[in-house]
């Protein structure tokens, strides 16, 4: 949709409205991506999962008493054409793909780092960095002709710190906000935006184990202002706002959600 022209009093809160799009989503049927399904089918889009695993219908379930269609697909993204596949039956499905959330991620911790093999490190590279490449890279040639599109990477805090035990973590992150910035100076000039979105440290089950360690849960909530851990619905609304038209103009920007945690 094209700005030009436009005055103030033309803004309206449709802008916001995911009606009649189609969204595709890695990782979406558990912890902070089902969240980001879940928000983007409230706002009306189809929602296309990809995920390793069935998760019982619950995700299905929660989208679909949105009144919007869900389809989930089960594959592993780090295969040979596995993302060229998955783009071609997102398609066949629903006809189109307006909304790339690449939000798939896997941390695998070490805490001596001379003992960080090759083989933890390459897993990592292809699920965090080359998948979204991947599919990105496919989504962009249906989108070009059309001149129209939304990519968004899920980022990290550590895309900009180093943190420890983790160096692929860190690089990987690192390299997606990097790719998310190349692929932009790519993509706007076809009307496709490209952006990344930054969690900062949330309550899942993830983390939990380190929430109900009173020493390593103070540790964490002395970086945030907030003084409080992250709520998936704290996301929710930041996801919408990057897939929908209200974002037409922003580009190549990382939106962190921390609740302060990078400026302490």
């Amino acid at each position: 949709m094209s700005m030009e022209g436009y005055q103030i009093t033309d803004f309206k809160m449709e802008f916001f409205s995911l009606r009649g799009k189609v969204a595709m989503i890695t990782g979406g049927n558990s912890g902070l991506g089902q969240g980001f399904a879940l928000a983007l089918a409230k706002a009306g889009a189809d929602v296309f999962v990809v995920s390793m695993e069935k998760d019982d219908d619950k995700t299905k379930n929660l989208i679909e008493a949105e009144g919007v269609n869900y389809h989930l697909e089960i594959a592993d993204i780090t295969k040979d054409s596995v993302c060229r596949d998955l783009v071609d039956k997102c398609i066949e499905i629903f006809g189109k793909v307006d909304i790339l959330l690449n939000n798939a991620g896997i941390g695998i911790n070490e805490p001596d780092v001379t003992k960080y093999t090759r083989v933890q490190w390459d897993k990592m590279v292809s699920v965090n960095l080359t998948a979204p490449f991947e599919l990105a890279s496919e989504v962009a040639k249906h989108m070009i002709p059309r001149e129209s599109g939304k990519i968004i990477n899920t980022c990290s805090l550590f895309s900009f710190l180093g943190g420890q035990w983790s160096p692929a973590y860190a690089s990987t992150k690192h390299g997606l906000a990097g790719f998310t910035k190349a692929y932009c100076d790519e993509l706007a000039q076809f009307n496709i935006q490209v952006n990344g979105i930054a969690p900062g440290y949330f309550a899942t089950d993830v983390t939990k184990s380190t929430r109900e360690n009173s020493e390593t849960n103070q540790r964490v909530l002395d970086h945030i202002p907030a003084n409080r851990w992250g709520n998936i619905l704290d996301l929710m609304g930041t996801i919408v706002y990057l897939a929908s038209d209200a974002s037409n103009y922003v580009n190549g920007t990382l939106v962190t959600v921390d609740g302060g945690y990078l400026v302490r």
